[in-house]
């Protein structure tokens, strides 16, 4: 079910907006608008769902809209036209059209914010900024204090409660930032570019805190980011934003594997696909393996076949006339030995996983899903093809099949 949805919402940076409206309606780009009547067009026409529960990144270049989408959530930037729906309590609240008291309330309920330069009170303690918001919706202390204690240890900062902004470094300041957000119990969480002014070391820290966190919370977060490898690795769903549009609205490896655009696919030409790209998209499918005497090759050369009932799961392996054993392999395995066999792995098994699994046993990998079907096979071919960033949606000639072989 969406949390938050946005409907053909347009931002106009002007308390007038009328004719840059016009003149969208009629077709004329950003910067024409601009030249026209001075006004700077935010976002056009944005169409847009998030569950509850999902990590939505908005990406682009500098200048994109995406920080302008982002702050009509929480009503710091004015809709100027279209609804912007967030759900609470059963009810949609139109966040363009409610009152200042539905307003303020989101604000202080539904909506928590962490921003890009941390906004810290630098006369406040670590424990006291967290402890601000608590205060202005008029919590008992005794409450404040609890609250506060949690997050200071959810973030890793209860040492440092006393201190003062100006006596941690960038990351901690973040995390205190994070925590102010989280203390307000708000299930709805907006992150405008959090970690951009961070070193790369403290940003992927946070960035896996901030992971870790989700899978304790199951907060909605809106995060902002102008790094493609950053959204990747966030985003449940990634939405790609230029001149104030939303040009691709997917999960990360749809966006990956399917680009809508050159201005995407440029996007995605230099992007990592280790731990973006699964099995089930890397692999080779059932139905385009080589197939003799009711078996299915899984390396020629080695003369490996996989046989599977009528359900498609599977029965046995065997080289030759020989049988083979097998093993299941699942990502709570991953600090486990493998043993030189035929391996079988779920269908989300990320690229980095399979690389490390095809190096360790030697042999092509079975992809199933979790009915225990079999979908195909993920060999050196369909990993080589991935790597060199070839396009997966035109399926491997069988012949591919032929040429795996133990490493």
């Amino acid at each position: 079910m969406s949390i938050i949805r946005f409907e053909d919402v347009d931002v106009i940076f002007s308390s007038r907006p009328k004719l840059a409206l016009e003149l969208l309606d009629q077709g004329f780009s950003r910067p024409d608008i601009l030249q026209k009547t001075g006004l700077i067009v935010g976002v056009e026409k944005a169409n847009l769902e998030i569950n509850k529960g999902e990590i939505c990144v908005l990406m682009g270049l500098s200048g994109s809209g995406k920080s302008s989408l982002l702050r009509c959530i929480n009503g710091l930037n004015t809709v100027s036209r279209g609804k912007l729906f967030v759900e609470h309590e059963g009810r949609q609240i139109d966040i363009a059209s409610c009152s200042p008291a539905d307003l303020k309330m989101m604000r202080t309920k539904r909506i928590a914010m962490v921003f890009q330069k941390f906004a810290l009170m630098p006369w406040l303690t670590v424990r006291e900024n967290i402890s601000f918001g608590l205060e202005m919706q008029g919590r008992p202390e005794k409450e404040r204090r609890k609250l506060v204690d949690e997050k200071l240890e959810l973030v890793g900062l209860t040492q440092w409660r006393h201190k003062k902004p100006d006596e941690l470094s960038g990351g901690m300041q973040q995390r205190v930032g994070l925590a102010r957000a989280l203390a307000m119990d708000a299930d709805i969480l907006l992150m405008d570019e959090p970690f951009s002014a961070l070193d790369p070391l403290i940003r992927q820290g946070l960035q896996d805190e901030l992971l870790d966190l989700q899978r304790k919370l199951h907060k909605t977060i809106v995060f902002v980011s102008h790094d493609l490898d950053e959204a990747l690795k966030l985003g449940t769903r990634i939405a790609i934003m230029k001149d104030g549009k939303i040009i691709q609205y997917s999960k990360p490896e749809e966006i990956v594997l399917h680009p809508a655009d050159d201005y995407v696919r440029n996007f995605v030409a230099h992007t990592n696909p280790l731990n973006v790209l699964r099995a089930k998209s890397l692999m080779t499918p059932l139905n385009q393996c080589i197939f003799e005497r009711e078996a299915y090759c899984l390396d020629t050369v080695q003369n490996l076949w996989m046989v599977v009932n009528h359900s498609s799961g599977l029965t046995s392996i065997r080289r030759g006339d020989i049988v083979m054993q097998a093993q299941q392999w699942s990502p709570a395995r991953r600090t486990e030995t493998l043993l030189r066999q035929v391996t079988v792995i779920p269908a989300d098994t990320t690229m980095r996983d399979a690389l490390q699994i095809r190096y360790e046993t030697g042999y092509p990998l079975i992809v199933q899903d979790q009915a225990n079907t079999v979908l195909g096979v993920l060999g050196d071919g369909e990993l080589y093809r991935a790597l060199l960033g070839h396009d997966l949606s035109n399926p491997l000639p069988s012949q591919s099949m032929k040429k795996s072989s133990v490493a």
